[in-house]
């Protein structure tokens, strides 16, 4: 795994995007672990590779996909790395797309997949792309795939309700966001993202919720995010309080650009 990072980092584009580093090793020992108890019959060496594999592809570009596939062959020319099987989501996604009248396109099915396969292992997920280029129908049809088959009782646990909290952290100020202390009274107000955040821990369900930031991300409201968005999954506030999230939440953030941003 680690020559394959090292060699990713020296052959593949230069994105800002890209993480080689402890994080990124985190998320594939997890992928992995997940695999290895739902197949045990397959060899560690195989689900160790298709971890990899799948915990990256989604983040690479499609020019650096064609050059990532060949080391990874030159690496393990033995190995057969056996595809992952999403026959049940991918047949939920089908049916969301037919409910809503949309076309099963092969590529925008894999991206859905691809997100579902993300949350696993990700507290935070960003999609990027350019406006009306399906970053909000990726989500949509997959928080409608997952409600789906949760109604139609699939035995899949991960596959619950799926709840979101859409919101615009451009389109208010940092006190509105997070909240603030009045000058005048000095009494504390909650903010919009606290807020919701606030109310969705004391949900005691299995319901999954996603918090959707649907707007340009900038250093000045996305540093209150970075214990959010780190192990500890906790939102600090201003007037010392700590708002401790729950594991079946996710931050979903849609932006167009990430280079200006990181």
């Amino acid at each position: 795994m680690t020559k394959l990072y090292k060699l990713s980092s020296e052959q593949l584009s230069q994105q800002r995007h890209y993480d080689f580093g402890l994080r990124a090793v985190k998320s594939v020992l997890v992928m992995a672990g997940e695999a290895k108890r739902s197949r045990s019959d397959l060899p560690e060496d195989a689900i160790l590779i298709g971890a990899m594999r799948d915990a990256n592809l989604p983040k690479y570009l499609d020019d650096d996909l064609p050059l990532f596939n060949a080391i990874v062959r030159d690496l393990f020319p033995r190995s057969e790395i056996p595809m992952k099987e999403h026959k049940e989501l991918e047949a939920g996604i089908s049916m969301a797309l037919r409910k809503d009248n949309k076309q099963e396109i092969p590529a925008f099915m894999n991206k859905v997949v691809q997100l579902f396969e993300t949350f696993q292992v990700r507290f935070g997920v960003m999609l990027v792309g350019p406006p009306g280029g399906g970053k909000s129908t990726i989500y949509r049809t997959l928080q409608s795939a997952m409600n789906d088959l949760k109604e139609a009782g699939s035995q899949d646990e991960r596959f619950q309700r799926v709840h979101t909290h859409v919101l615009n952290p451009k389109s208010v100020t940092m006190g509105e966001l997070y909240g603030e202390v009045n000058k005048l009274t000095q009494e504390w107000k909650n903010g919009l993202a606290s807020s919701i955040m606030r109310e969705v821990i004391k949900d005691a369900s299995e319901d999954k919720h996603w918090v959707t930031f649907d707007g340009p991300v900038d250093a000045l409201w996305i540093e209150n995010m970075n214990t959010v968005l780190d192990d500890n999954m906790t939102l600090c506030l201003s007037n010392g309080e700590r708002i401790k999230l729950k594991s079946e939440m996710r931050m979903l953030f849609e932006v167009e650009y990430v280079c200006t941003y990181i």
